[in-house]
């Protein structure tokens, strides 16, 4: 474990400790993750390091390992936060299904596209909408959760609507509406 050190003596170890481990760290995370992801999970991980450069091993060939292996840590909480985006998807979708007793098949219909082009969505676009949606926030309150002014919120808000709304549009039908939509189309 590394000694207390004063501030330039931290600074220049951690400097030297940046410069050994970087190249090798950047590739490591590169075989594992996204080529997207892989800056900000080196980054992410040396900003750890940083926070806790008291516990570096003192051996260089342990103190790469132990920032290989809190670079794995955060690959592993990067990947259950897409599971869990994932999984949101899905359960509107069997929510949107679930609902559907004594519902007409439009409505049905129109639920499971609203699914569909939710997962078409951008997080951000996602993050916006279930923060008014689903948590029932105000735009204060969304934009305290999210770090942005009420007024950032509102326009984030807005534009994410008008995605959702052009989704919905362009979203491909599933067969059974674009056959209901034939026969409207067809029967006199």
């Amino acid at each position: 474990m590394r000694d207390e050190l004063n501030p330039p003596d931290r600074e220049r170890g951690f400097s030297l400790l940046y410069e050994s481990v970087y190249a090798d760290l950047h590739r490591f995370v590169q075989r594992r993750a996204h080529p997207d992801q892989a800056d900000d999970v080196v980054a992410e991980t040396f900003l750890a390091v940083w926070r806790r450069y008291e516990a570096v091993p003192e051996e260089s060939g342990d103190a790469r390992a132990w920032i290989f292996g809190i670079a794995r840590n955060i690959l592993l909480n990067t990947l259950r936060g897409e599971q869990r985006r994932q999984a949101l998807g899905v359960r509107l979708a069997v929510a949107a299904l679930a609902q559907a007793p004594g519902e007409s098949m439009d409505v049905v219909l129109s639920r499971v596209d609203v699914g569909r082009a939710w997962c078409l969505l951008s997080d951000v676009h996602q993050e916006a909408l279930g923060l008014a949606i689903f948590e029932d926030l105000n735009a204060t309150q969304a934009g305290l959760v999210l770090g942005i002014s009420p007024v950032a919120f509102r326009l984030r808000l807005s534009r994410a609507r008008r995605t959702l709304r052009l989704l919905l549009e362009h979203v491909p039908q599933s067969p059974a509406a674009a056959g209901s939509e034939l026969m409207r189309t067809t029967t006199p």
